[in-house]
């Protein structure tokens, strides 16, 4: 089973979307099914077909949380790291460039933020990697160096 890495926060939020769907959205989309029940026909009720629809996408959203939470390992802050690893946050620099970004699990990202995945081409260049050393990076327009400075 593949590991789902994620910080204690996301994973209570992961938690209340969970419960709010099985919950009141439920509710909601039940209540809206049989309305369109007693309206007669349902071969031709477009808000049957709707709430039938979103109850699809409810109940998918649902089995992805509940594998999400299944596979759930909670990222822990190291108090001194020696090496790059899920839940770092270092300092690199890339030509001119001063770049500080954390490794954080898949379902976390925000680049523009300097939160990156273990799972992206960047995170994995850096898993690993000690204060000093260079990762190499392929991208489209060719491979960046980044050198690490710290990690904290």
């Amino acid at each position: 089973m593949e590991k789902f890495y994620v910080t204690e926060e996301r994973l209570l939020e992961l938690k209340v979307e969970l419960e709010r769907l099985k919950g009141e959205n439920r509710r909601e989309i039940a209540d809206r099914l049989q309305k369109a029940k007693e309206l007669g026909d349902l071969a031709e009720n477009a808000d049957y077909f709707e709430a039938r629809e979103e109850q699809g996408f409810l109940e998918t959203r649902i089995t992805e949380l509940e594998d999400m939470l299944r596979r759930a390992v909670i990222i822990k802050k190291a108090a001194h790291q020696n090496a790059v690893q899920i839940g770092s946050t270092f300092h690199t620099k890339a030509g001119d460039r001063m770049l500080t970004f954390t490794i954080v699990g898949s379902n976390e990202t925000k680049p523009e933020e300097g939160l990156i995945s273990n799972e992206s081409p960047i995170g994995r260049a850096f898993i690993g990697k000690r204060a000093g050393e260079k990762a190499i990076v392929k991208t489209p327009k060719g491979e960046a160096v980044y050198e690490i400075l710290s990690i904290e």
